[in-house]
């Protein structure tokens, strides 16, 4: 199959369940337009068993989608201090043991259409089998995920072995010190259970910046200070990748990393 056939399977597939995407000529849409009416789809799916076929014709096309996108590995990075590397690009095309995401406290990915949160790039980069497998963990849980640790899950049709998922703090109002000892754990709960599944490197996302509302220059210094103590005091030699978006976090974390 082409990517075009498999994209209006996948399409197809979605449509018969969701009665909203009725009107919808795909066939007569742009690759553009049929891209993102199928990630529209995807981001609005409720949690339900998956076909074979469509899970084996998902992978094809999404595992292509990102090989064209360009995969970033952790051999072409130059750590910047010790095995600490900065990257700024799409975390959804970098091939390193775990990713982490930026989950809400439901941890099944962002319900809103074609959003450009990290939650949402992430699973519509993974596919449904992602948020299926956050659905069985909260299902098995029984409740929400607190703010401050981590849940692992595979990383389906990512580049990475695994996905790590992390509620940060939402600050609204002013920051305060329960703030920043949530942002803490979020790192510290990421790197100990990495390592519990034998992650050798990690690429964190900003967590709790964004909409969340973490000030920008303190979520980076209490990242970049949380992961350099959990080395130093485990003696960990796991590799970890800060990875940004925005120019303006790219120099925080430069500047922090650069300081010695």
């Amino acid at each position: 199959m082409t990517q075009t056939e498999r994209r209006l399977y996948l399409i197809k597939a979605l449509g018969q369940n969701d009665r909203r995407f009725d009107d919808y000529a795909a066939e007569k849409m742009t690759a553009e337009e049929q891209k993102r009416l199928l990630r529209a789809m995807m981001n609005v799916w409720m949690p339900q068993p998956i076909d074979e076929e469509y899970r084996r014709i998902e992978g094809a096309y999404l595992k292509q989608e990102i090989a064209d996108r360009g995969i970033t590995r952790l051999e072409d990075l130059s750590p910047m201090q010790g095995a600490l590397y900065l990257w700024q690009g799409d975390i959804t095309t970098l091939a390193c043991d775990a990713i982490v995401n930026a989950a809400n406290s439901q941890m099944l990915g962002c319900f809103v259409p074609l959003h450009n949160c990290v939650d949402n790039c992430i699973h519509s980069a993974a596919g449904l089998s992602l948020r299926y497998r956050c659905y069985e963990i909260m299902r098995e849980q029984g409740h929400e995920e607190p703010a401050g640790q981590a849940k692992i899950t595979p990383g389906y049709n990512l580049p990475c072995q695994y996905v790590l998922h992390t509620v940060g703090p939402i600050v609204s109002g002013s920051l305060n010190e329960k703030h920043c000892e949530l942002l803490k754990s979020c790192y510290l709960s990421c790197l100990k259970l990495a390592e519990e599944n034998g992650c050798k490197s990690i690429a964190f996302c900003c967590i709790s910046t964004g909409v969340f509302g973490f000030p920008q220059h303190k979520a980076a210094q209490i990242a970049v200070s949380t992961v350099k103590a959990y080395k130093k005091t485990t003696g960990s030699d796991i590799k970890v990748i800060f990875n940004v978006f925005r120019d303006d976090d790219y120099q925080l974390y430069h500047a922090l990393l650069t300081d010695k």
